[in-house]
């Protein structure tokens, strides 16, 4: 659901951006199968950003007619079968498509959503997220691919309209894509890194561990998007995307209502002190105490 900024980047050697791709997902997944998944979709994302139609990329046999993209490391079964149009399941949820954090499943779940998306990003992207379960997975996954196929210009005005920090995402997919243009491999027959990595997490014995006091630090506030902003843009030389816009609108605070604050009744009051006290789930203990209290009055105004 992170990936597309790595075909994006990589998208005009489709070699490194199918490898690298993969890479991404090894970062926190494990698993050959997450892999694979990463590899493939990122061949469909770059298919996409060279022009390729939604035909071709629905194709069966689209993996196959792509292959040298794949630096002749084939898909693992499941990823395969998906890449061959297992998810073309006319009735969806009732045909066994499920949106579940399971990569196979998010994979399908997600390809299912832009093949009976109608050429709509909304209409697709509801589907995947109506799937159930693991909702954000399956939406973002199939948005990263709709988004590279329809474009900017075809998403929904309205969902646009809404979008946190839309200046700061704006400039930073385009300063990706400006990077990437000028990026340029050392060996463009095939990717820097040959094989897939061995990922190998290892805990030292609780013998070695040793404990050091650290001096208290104060905590770090996270950083603003002006501020992330800023820092994104001292790493590059061109500036020219991301231009500050100007904005005439002023900012109004509307006036706090007044609130006006009615005295509470003597009955409210023991019930709030109750409250207090924990018993108001023991409505006795409160009419134990009116009458006691009732009881004290009545020896106060009639003295023996």
């Amino acid at each position: 659901m992170r990936l597309a900024p790595v075909p994006l980047f990589f998208h005009r050697d489709p070699v490194q951006a199918v490898e690298f791709s993969g890479i991404s997902g090894v970062i926190t997944h494990g698993d050959r199968k997450a892999y694979d998944a990463c590899r493939y979709y990122g061949a469909l994302i770059v298919a996409a950003l060279r022009g390729e139609t939604k035909k071709k990329l629905l194709d069966n046999k689209f993996y196959s007619k792509h292959e040298q993209w794949f630096n002749n490391k084939p898909l693992t079964r499941e990823i395969k079968k998906i890449a061959e149009g297992s998810y073309k399941r006319n009735k969806g949820y009732d045909d066994g498509i499920r949106g579940k954090g399971y990569i196979v499943n998010a994979l399908e779940a997600a390809l299912w959503a832009l093949w009976s998306d109608g050429d709509s990003f909304e209409t697709g992207a509801l589907n995947a997220v109506n799937l159930g379960d693991d909702t954000d997975t399956t939406a973002a996954i199939y948005g990263q691919l709709a988004g590279a196929l329809y474009g900017f210009k075809n998403l929904p005005d309205k969902w646009v309209e809404h979008l946190y920090a839309f200046d700061f995402i704006s400039c930073l997919s385009k300063w990706i894509t400006y990077e990437g243009q000028r990026w340029q491999s050392d060996d463009t027959s095939s990717p820097t890194t040959k094989s897939l990595p061995d990922i190998v997490v290892t805990s030292p014995p609780k013998s070695e561990l040793v404990a050091h006091s650290t001096p208290k630090q104060e905590p770090k506030l996270a950083p603003s998007s002006q501020q992330l902003l800023e820092t994104t843009l001292s790493s590059t030389t061109d500036k020219r995307f991301c231009e500050k816009k100007d904005s005439t609108k002023e900012n109004t605070v509307a006036a706090l209502p007044k609130l006006s604050v009615r005295p509470s009744s003597a009955k409210e009051t023991s019930q709030n002190s109750a409250k207090q006290l924990g018993l108001d789930s023991f409505p006795h203990a409160i009419s134990t105490n009116t009458a006691s209290n009732k009881k004290s009055q009545l020896k106060s105004t009639n003295p023996k």
